[in-house]
């Protein structure tokens, strides 16, 4: 609209003097991205998705991944950005709030053989993690707000015709919104080289779900294994929150690889009692092959592609060209985790990239023997 106006601003919302659709940083790399993903718990489909806006880019877009068995396949949409910011779609994929931080609606209509209608319903209240922050240098590379959650999902999937039941008995996910800044869009020029040059980083996001508690731990170290990022949050049913201290976590990794099998963390609850959490992994699901994150060669958020842009990729995972990238990019798992005797379900996210002394990498191709 004229002079960039719009119907949010008959609401008071506004966060900076200016139009409610102009983001207070002129930062390219300004975004505001949801991420959902799904699985029935028997580690034989993971399904992977989000939604970003780039408003100093003029783009939005979306991608789902369906992992089953040896194949990944992602479906990806482009478009222009528009006014209305509370009809989160882009092409035939939208997200509706029905109840916010509570339930959603997710819609992909057919595309290219693939098909969503799904109801998110969270069962616990949403975690406010900690602001996350990295910098190469002086210049900042991710400033970024997030919220997480655990849930059900009821509906169905479709894929090349095969109808999927999705009933929230069997059916959780985790979903998480975030915004800020961070790397979208077409690379920037580079400058001179980061003093000290990037050697790495070490990551891991575990938002699990149990029957009277959810857990969300989200962890990220330097090469030398110093913490930056360290926020461990049990919450129960009746809204009570706990910090569980300074988790100490061991990953397991398959021999020859850097992919987790599974980890072991050993938290600490209030009281000083011990919580012990174990990790293991039933399927995983790279999100640099085909889900746009860590300098995926087929597809990264916020770059244009044209209008009403819509493509399907599938990629077979034993192949020698796609299995040799995969450690090399944040991977999400069907996780299944044990927590002092209670089973749970969620993410396992992990990603080990270049040295990290505590894990025994000293570069960035060694590997677990």
């Amino acid at each position: 609209m004229a002079d960039g106006l719009s119907g949010l601003d008959e609401y008071p919302v506004h966060q900076a003097p200016q139009p409610a659709l102009w983001v207070a940083s002129s930062d390219r790399n300004f975004y505001d991205r949801c991420y959902l993903n799904a699985h029935d718990r028997t580690g034989e489909i993971f399904v992977v998705t989000g939604l970003g806006y780039y408003p100093n880019l003029g783009t939005k877009d979306a991608f789902v991944l369906v992992r089953r068995g040896d194949t990944q396949t992602a479906v990806h949409l482009g478009d222009a950005i528009d006014d209305d910011r509370l009809d989160q779609r882009v092409g035939g994929y939208r997200i509706e709030v029905t109840e916010p931080l509570k339930t959603l609606r997710l819609v992909l209509e057919e595309t290219e053989g693939i098909a969503l209608d799904l109801r998110w319903r969270g069962c616990f209240d949403v975690v406010r993690e900690q602001p996350h922050v990295m910098r190469s240098g002086s210049r900042v590379t991710l400033d970024a707000q997030r919220f997480a959650q655990v849930g059900t999902w009821e509906g169905s999937i479709t894929v090349d015709g095969e109808l999927i039941a999705v009933s929230p008995d069997r059916w959780v996910g985790t979903r998480d919104r975030s915004w800020g800044i961070r790397p979208v869009g077409e690379p920037a020029p580079a400058g001179a080289p980061a003093r000290p040059p990037f050697e790495g980083m070490w990551w891991l996001y575990l938002p699990l779900r149990f029957d009277d508690f959810a857990i969300v731990l989200i962890i990220q170290e330097d090469p030398d294994g110093f913490r930056t990022l360290n926020d461990c949050t049990r919450i129960w049913r009746d809204g009570r929150r706990e910090q569980l201290g300074w988790p100490r976590v061991k990953v397991h990794y398959a021999p020859g690889t850097r992919i987790p099998t599974g980890a072991s963390v050993a938290c600490t609850a209030p009281d000083g009692k011990p919580v012990r959490l174990e990790v293991e992994s039933l399927l995983p699901v790279p999100l640099h092959v085909g889900g746009g994150y860590g300098g995926d060669p087929d597809w990264s958020h916020g770059v244009w592609r044209g209008p009403g842009f819509a493509e399907r990729v599938s990629y077979n995972m034993t192949a020698p060209e796609v299995a040799g990238r995969v450690m090399f990019g944040v991977i999400d798992h069907v996780g299944r985790a044990v927590c002092d005797g209670a089973e749970g379900w969620g993410l396992f996210e992990h990603a080990a990239l270049g040295r990290h002394d505590p894990s025994g990498f000293p570069d960035w191709t060694t590997v677990a023997s």
